[in-house]
């Protein structure tokens, strides 16, 4: 994460310095007719044939299954490191229509752990397995409490050194080709998140956008400790006609949006700065 100490700008460069060299010029012999002639049609061939060349490189770039890098996405790699942590993990932060029946949550953040090099003790091990052949880089996580504390979520950053087209097939059902693959929770002693432990993890969810490095992992449980004998992905505790507390307590809805406000939160740390109006 950044340093709270080092300069907000990076120290100006100094202007660059030309340099140019001067050459005697030859003196030019005047060039036949025929000659003249050959060197135009080389001339135009030539062009034809650049100008082809260049027309198919842009054709194969503007190819539909072979879209360019999203904006940004080379940034993402360094936010771990360069972001200020309140950036990444809000102090407060709004879930509009986040809980069941399109309710509204808001989540007070109650631990931070500092980043972590990707392990058993922070990443489940089918998702380790899973991103060690792309590049698994930092793990960030911090846990958070709902406004009547009576829920907790711990919420996972995991930064990859994944190119464009291999985030964009970790992507597609994530959560179900792992399986029962629960991320771990992060406790808070002395806070409502004391005894959240492995034995209380009721409901996840896991999502690897397409147009950022990082996989983003929320756990969510009770905050009174009790235990859940089996913890559901946030689709199958958000199923229909489901009546057990897991259900009726929206900890699946609250898995799986939260991880989609800190995906928005990402885009918005890498987006270019809004450019000013001209006042005239």
């Amino acid at each position: 994460m950044a340093n709270p100490f080092a300069p907000p700008f990076p120290a100006a460069l100094p202007p660059e310095t030309p340099v140019e060299t001067t050459t005697r010029l030859r003196p030019v012999r005047p060039r036949r007719a025929g000659r003249a002639v050959a060197v135009g049609v080389c001339a135009v061939l030539g062009v034809g044939l650049i100008g082809g060349a260049l027309a198919g490189l842009w054709l194969a770039a503007a190819e539909p299954g072979e879209p360019a890098e999203p904006a940004g996405y080379a940034k993402t790699r360094d936010l771990w490191h360069n972001a200020p942590v309140d950036s990444l993990f809000p102090r407060s932060l709004a879930g509009p229509a986040a809980g069941p029946g399109a309710s509204a949550r808001t989540w007070t953040r109650i631990v931070v752990a500092p980043d972590a090099a990707c392990s058993p003790a922070v990443l489940a091990k089918g998702l380790l397995a899973t991103l060690r052949p792309l590049g698994c880089e930092r793990v960030l996580r911090a846990t958070y409490t709902d406004a009547t504390a009576s829920s907790v979520i711990t919420v996972g950053l995991v930064f990859t050194r994944a190119d464009a087209p291999a985030q964009r097939t970790l992507g597609q059902g994530l959560t179900t080709r792992l399986g029962a693959d629960v991320p771990p929770t992060l406790p808070g002693p002395g806070t409502v998140a004391a005894r959240f432990g492995p034995s209380q993890r009721a409901s996840w969810w896991l999502n690897a956008p397409a147009d950022l490095p990082v996989v983003v992992t929320a756990v969510s449980g009770f905050a009174d400790g009790r235990t859940v004998d089996r913890p559901q992905p946030a689709d199958g505790a958000m199923a229909r006609g489901r009546t057990d507390a897991v259900a009726q307590s929206g900890l699946g809805h609250e898995a799986r949006n939260i991880t989609v406000r800190f995906e928005q939160l990402l885009r918005t740390a890498v987006a270019p700065p809004a450019k000013e109006k001209d006042p005239r």
